[in-house]
């Protein structure tokens, strides 16, 4: 697809993409912490455009193609002392962005849909931007409090580790990255890694804009009292083998939302893999369905879960 760019104000610019039928209800796609667009595979947005659904994934500010804010990120003393002062946004500014764009493309309200950080991003939208969100969906994600999903202690060294500016090496890195984090009881492929790995490098590269996001991730802190007020249909998905965001932060997301379905996915560690999408795709597009907004003429699964500028 034809990447487009949208002004969603603040002085901020986002790049996206659509898949599928305009007139179908809109599914937003929202990304993780120093991930692109790119990350919700190609195929994979297809398969949700069958499905019925108007599929839209962007980059969030600081990645990829959307503005990059300037100014030094924090260091990485700021960051393991969860300095709240060291952020230049939150996570409020990463939703009102993404409310932004689908003002500006006039595609409200939409089902919203996001991985780890942008499950935060995703819920902190149903939270404050209600008329926005038809329903939600938030995956590998958790609340920010303290004591529920936190990363297993063997995961630190190459999360903070600074990504190889050589493209190979950044590539090597990612697939080093995934192979600690990811499904590794599941089939993979890796060359859906690299690819997605390759494709980002090419689009972008800066270093800087993780550390960004990562402070505004902890600037933003506890939000369990603010998800406790959204309204909308909710469904959290979390993989039984994540170590990143550990199981118990799916939970409390659940717990915290008024309603939520809790879907809890064997053997999925902190990614997507393909093995997984049938099951993914028929949770999401169901979840959908019964939220309302999947025409007729392409009925979805209605399975229920068990545990402006071209450019």
């Amino acid at each position: 697809m034809s990447e487009q760019f949208c002004d969603v104000g603040r002085g901020v610019t986002l790049c996206f993409e659509t898949f599928g039928d305009e007139s179908n209800p809109t599914a937003l796609l929202i990304m993780g912490l120093g991930t692109q667009m790119v990350a919700w595979p190609e195929d994979f947005c297809r398969e949700l455009a069958a499905r019925g659904l108007h599929v839209v994934r962007f980059d969030n500010r600081d990645s990829g193609r959307s503005t990059h804010v300037s100014g030094a990120p924090p260091s990485m003393a700021q960051i393991l002392r969860r300095c709240r002062t060291a952020a230049q946004y939150t996570l409020a500014d990463m939703a009102q962005d993404a409310a932004g764009l689908l003002s500006q493309l006039g595609l409200a309200p939409a089902h919203v849909i996001g991985a780890s950080m942008g499950g935060m991003i995703a819920q902190t939208l149903a939270a404050r931007h209600p008329e926005q969100v038809r329903s939600l969906v938030s995956i590998m994600s958790s609340t920010g409090g303290r004591w529920t999903g936190q990363p297993a202690l063997r995961i630190y060294p190459i999360f903070l580790r600074r990504a190889p500016s050589a493209r190979e090496a950044y590539i090597a890195h990612t697939e080093s990255l995934f192979g600690m984090i990811g499904s590794r009881r599941l089939p993979r492929e890796p060359a859906d890694i690299r690819a997605i790995a390759g494709a980002s490098y090419d689009r972008d590269h800066d270093p800087r804009g993780p550390l960004r996001q990562l402070a505004a991730i902890l600037a933003s802190g506890d939000r369990t009292p603010e998800l406790r007020r959204i309204t909308v249909p909710t469904l959290v998905i979390h993989g039984s083998d994540d170590p990143l965001v550990a199981p118990s932060g799916g939970r409390a997301t659940a717990r915290a939302i008024p309603g939520a379905e809790l879907m809890i996915v064997k053997g999925m560690g902190h990614d997507l893999p393909r093995v997984l999408w049938p099951e993914l795709l028929d949770a999401i597009g169901g979840h959908a369905m019964r939220a309302g907004g999947a025409p007729q003429r392409h009925p979805l699964l209605p399975s229920r879960p068990t545990s402006l500028t071209a450019g």
